[in-house]
């Protein structure tokens, strides 16, 4: 084989691992901190609707607002083309290698689509639609209300929430894999209960805020028709 056919080899063989790497970073790095921050903002509903209108829906200025959703929303889509690409390539084995590795890929992509079905939907419904059609930011006293008194909306943020806890958790699992820092079987049954803890505190902090909301629903009553 000669020199340049061999380079020609390894840069195919390096592209598909970088492109993966890459997916993984743009998934891991600013996703997970906006969730952990917007999980931590939403906090404040535990302090009434002012403190939370001011850490969840106020911008310092019109910039801040764009970079935010700019910072958060490259990331995504291209994440999210990623992940159905990758999501529609996979093969399971389970039938073959029943164990819980193979559970756990399983169940990382099964929740992706509902993770992506979340997403979308309070992405619109909680940002882009009060703006853009209401002229102003959500209100604190509509999302407690719809908490408390619409079922289906406490349903789905509470199962919105728990899967993209466990997406998040052990996506990091596989970031941490796909970087190099797992290098080895044992080194992966190590970092299992650092996933599970993850997993378990990001899952208190949603449903905490969740549980404010719904709280602070009760206090304000259905809404006046």
């Amino acid at each position: 084989m000669s020199t340049q056919a061999a380079t020609a080899d390894a840069v195919a063989t390096k592209t598909p691992l970088l492109k993966s790497r890459l997916g993984s970073f743009l998934a891991v790095v600013p996703l997970s901190f906006w969730v952990v921050n917007h999980l931590w903002d939403n906090l404040s509903a535990f302090n009434g609707g002012d403190a939370w209108q001011k850490s969840v829906t106020t911008y310092s200025n019109p910039y801040a607002q764009a970079l935010t959703f700019i910072i958060v929303m490259l990331p995504l889509l291209f994440h999210t083309g990623w992940g159905l690409v990758r999501l529609f390539s996979f093969r399971p084995n389970n039938n073959r290698y029943n164990n819980y590795g193979n559970f756990k890929y399983i169940l990382q992509r099964v929740s992706a689509l509902g993770v992506l079905a979340f997403l979308g939907a309070h992405i619109w419904l909680a940002f882009l639609r009060p703006r853009l059609l209401l002229g102003h930011p959500e209100l604190f006293e509509d999302i407690a209300r719809e908490m408390h008194f619409h079922g289906p909306t406490l349903v789905v943020y509470l199962l919105g929430t728990i899967g993209t806890a466990y997406h998040l958790a052990n996506g990091l699992q596989g970031f941490a894999m796909g970087w190099g820092l797992l290098g080895s079987e044992r080194a992966m049954r190590r970092f299992e209960p650092v996933s599970i803890i993850i997993f378990l505190l990001l899952t208190a902090m949603a449903w905490s805020a969740i549980y404010a909301l719904y709280q602070a629903g009760g206090a304000l009553g259905p809404a006046a028709h």
